[in-house]
């Protein structure tokens, strides 16, 4: 079923052109990602979807009973109530309802209406009907599905009755998301929903939107995230709209493939012209081939001729160097307690980077992660341990606020007056590769947008040329291609990292260890996120095994630990698996061992001869026997 149709959608900000002739449609359980540059026009698009900005030509059709529900990118819940009363606000049909059914059971056992059938009859079957909607709708269960999505959105450790007015912005955004996602609408348009998620909340929403009922729009740079939760991409890129079916990984493999097949097919044609062209140039003049030359000419006219394939757009490009080597030893923090005012975020840290390392810092919100980077740096004092730093450690810092670059400088500036020594042409060359040219760069910093500040940012920090690079969420605000980009150039980095990131994508692609940061301590992992998440998946496999085994311990006395038993555990399901094998095998060579007998018993010679057919018969019978043995041996095995 058709959601929702968009026909030759266009729009203007003044005289720039942001969209031009959009089409397309949303169907029933659709999973939508929208992806393009920066700037591209994705937030405008769902803007004029959900109603909010106008529509300069073009239609934006959906059935009335269709509704829209729409999470804005920078939105927070603001609201005088309680978390609790904010989210039963969603429901207030079904409690409504409820009053009704409440008013209806003592109408019922009112004595003058018990006294009157036809009125006990009608309060009882509007009663039965009234139920019956509100156990549809959900009214028997819409209070636990509230607490599923607090606890999902990490909301489990507040107490409800906490004011909405209290809480930061981020948590008011994940209140916003959560009150959508209660309200189901029938379409679900998201403009950047992982904003302020930690990893946990993150794989959370994944697992509920793959189960929504509904359809799901969503702009995300988070890639991991898309590839787990849409089956369709639209690519908004030079004010037009492609689709591409699968995940974002398979988007960006028919993308190329796609520039390849049509670069082929554009050379194949210039290959054509240049003939044609080189025919009709040798042979016009002469008598004998001008005919031929002037057929040819009117071909190359009626050519339908293809334009070059249009690549990417401009990427930014730049890399990370170092002036001078650290030692082998970069940092090492030993029995470390973070926090401010002298109050502990978390404790008992301990952290070793070597040189070479890149380890990513990953834990939920609040945890501190932040807090002990600008620990490591020095911006805040350690409330109890010690850090020892490398020789000839240098260290440069990104910071996800982008504090440092809140100036009303211009951006040329910004950067120059941090290197007076280098020319004008020179820095704009460095803006120019992070996509600032011409008079861009004497723009405001302070005007810039989320992913023009990151850029500026970055410019920096390969400025400074450390050899220890300390990252908070360096890829918020970028968009895919940026992403890319900054990732190519740490991967080729030959210094230390140690960084903050939600991005798995990102973190399995730089990450050489991860370290969960704990309230009471820290844990290492050597690998990248993927095999942090197998191993906690283990960890916790492990615990729940031992939990089992708890009871027989207490009986039996035993001494073993469960991972002892769940390695016997894995060698009995082993040795099951291996006799079933063997089991199948003899079957096999009974049964053929029959038949062959049986076949024997047909030769006239045999079967007039009455002592080889008896013997036959009784090597049949054995025969069968065995397998009738080998047949409820298996059957018990399988059952196991």
């Amino acid at each position: 079923m058709i959601l929702l149709q968009v026909n030759q959608l266009t729009k203007h900000f003044g005289a720039d052109l942001i969209l031009s002739n959009i089409k397309f449609e949303i169907q029933s359980n659709d999973r939508i990602a929208l992806v393009g540059r920066n700037g591209a026009g994705k937030s405008t698009l769902l803007k004029m979807l959900a109603g909010q900005t106008s529509i300069d030509s073009g239609d934006v059709n959906k059935p009335k009973d269709v509704s829209i529900g729409y999470l804005e990118q920078h939105t927070g819940l603001e609201s005088t109530l309680s978390i609790w009363e904010e989210m039963l606000s969603v429901f207030d049909h079904l409690r409504q309802m409820e009053k009704q059914l409440r008013q209806l059971e003592e109408d019922m056992s009112d004595s003058d209406i018990l006294s009157n059938n036809a009125q006990y009859e009608r309060i009882l079957k509007e009663y039965d009907f009234l139920q019956v909607q509100f156990k549809e709708q959900g009214g028997y269960q819409y209070e636990a599905d509230i607490r599923s999505v607090l606890h999902g959105l990490n909301f489990q450790s507040f107490h409800y009755s906490t004011k909405i007015t209290t809480l930061s912005g981020g948590q008011k955004t994940r209140l916003a998301l959560g009150k959508l996602l209660l309200s189901q609408p029938d379409i679900l348009i998201l403009d950047e929903p992982t904003n302020h998620l930690d990893i946990e909340t993150l794989s959370w929403l994944e697992q509920y939107l793959q189960g929504y009922n509904g359809a799901i729009l969503i702009v995300s740079h988070d890639r991991y995230f898309l590839d787990k939760v849409v089956n369709k991409v639209y690519e908004l890129s030079r004010n037009q709209l492609n689709k591409f079916p699968g995940n974002y990984s398979s988007y960006l493999d028919q993308k190329a493939a796609n520039y390849e097949r049509e670069l082929k097919q554009f050379e194949k044609q210039q290959e054509e012209i240049a003939k044609l062209e080189d025919f009709i140039q040798r042979n016009l003049a002469r008598a004998s081939t001008t005919k031929q030359a002037q057929s040819r000419r009117k071909k190359l006219e009626k050519l339908d001729r293809m334009g070059r394939p249009l690549g990417d757009e401009k990427s930014a490009s730049f890399s990370f160097e170092i002036d001078r080597q650290s030692g082998n030893d970069v940092i090492k923090a030993n029995a470390l307690s973070v926090g401010y005012n002298g109050e502990k975020i978390s404790q008992d840290i301990n952290l070793r980077l070597t040189r070479g390392d890149s380890i990513a810092l990953v834990g939920p919100n609040g945890i501190g992660k932040s807090t002990l980077l600008k620990t490591i740096i020095k911006r805040i004092p350690a409330l109890a341990g010690d850090i020892h730093y490398g020789a000839n450690v240098s260290i440069g810092y990104y910071d996800q606020e982008q504090a440092d670059i809140q100036s009303n400088k211009k951006v040329l500036n910004e950067i120059w007056d941090e290197y007076p020594l280098k020319t004008e042409k020179e820095i704009r060359t460095v803006l120019g590769n992070f996509l600032f040219s011409g008079d861009d760069v004497l723009k405001p910093v302070a005007s810039l947008s989320g992913g023009e500040k990151a850029r500026v940012a970055l410019a920096k920090l390969m400025l400074e040329k450390a050899n220890l690079l300390i990252l908070d969420e360096p890829t918020n605000h970028l968009d895919l291609d940026s992403k890319e980009v900054l990732e190519n150039a740490l991967i080729d980095y030959p210094g230390t990292i140690l960084f903050v990131s939600h991005d798995r994508y990102f973190i399995n692609r730089i990450a050489t260890k991860v370290i969960e940061l704990q309230q009471n301590g820290s844990t290492e992992y050597l690998g990248d996120y993927d095999y942090y998440v197998e191993k906690k998946l283990e960890q916790q496999e492990l615990k729940e095994l031992e939990n089992q085994a708890q009871p027989s311990r207490e009986i039996f006395g035993s001494e073993k630990n469960s991972f002892q038993l769940d390695k016997e555990a894995k060698k009995l399901e082993r040795q099951r698996k291996r006799r079933i094998e063997e089991i199948e095998k003899l079957i096999e060579a009974h049964e053929g061992t029959v038949a062959h007998y049986e076949e024997q018993l047909c030769d006239p010679e045999i079967f007039h001869n009455h002592e080889k057919a008896a013997e036959l018969n009784t090597k049949i019978t054995e025969t069968q026997a065995e397998l009738e043995t080998l047949m409820d041996e298996w059957a018990e095995l399988a059952e196991e």
